[in-house]
């Protein structure tokens, strides 16, 4: 994932899990060039909602192990990684990860919705416990955005 691979850059230049958000956002914008300072800590708080880093005493952590990602040599991340994804797009990569079709996937969901008439993301949610997934995360945030 891309998003993880640009998480990772600057703690992976610095050879730590630990840094200060200034050094993140001067990492990935002037050592890098990849973002703009605005567009870094944009993606701060993209990987922060998305559960990839947590903030302790004022440092940016990395709540993976940033060792074991890859940085090619040519990478250069695509601005889409700088949107927040839904809760029913988290849940839908979920499922697609464990196996199911994409397109099987969305259909059952929307029918899901239609037969229980609930939101979309409750419907994902459904699915996928029904699937034997464990998104109490994502159902939690459903819940919080409603």
């Amino acid at each position: 994932m891309s998003l993880r691979t640009a998480v990772a850059a600057p703690f992976v230049q610095s050879g730590t899990d630990r840094l200060g958000r200034s050094d993140f956002v001067v990492a990935l914008s002037l050592d890098r060039d990849w973002f703009s300072p605005d567009q870094a800590k944009r993606l701060l708080d993209v990987a922060e909602g998305e559960g990839l880093l947590d903030t302790e005493d004022g440092e940016v952590v990395a709540t993976f192990d940033v060792g074991s990602v890859s940085i090619p040599e040519d990478f250069v991340p695509e601005e889409s990684i700088l949107r927040q994804r839904t809760t029913f797009e988290r849940v839908l990569d979920a499922v697609v990860e464990a196996g199911t079709e994409k397109q099987a996937a969305v259909a059952a969901i929307n029918g899901l919705q239609s037969d229980l008439g609930v939101t979309l993301e409750a419907a994902a949610v459904v699915y996928a416990r029904r699937q034997g997934l464990a998104v109490t995360d994502h159902a939690t945030r459903a819940l919080g955005e409603y």
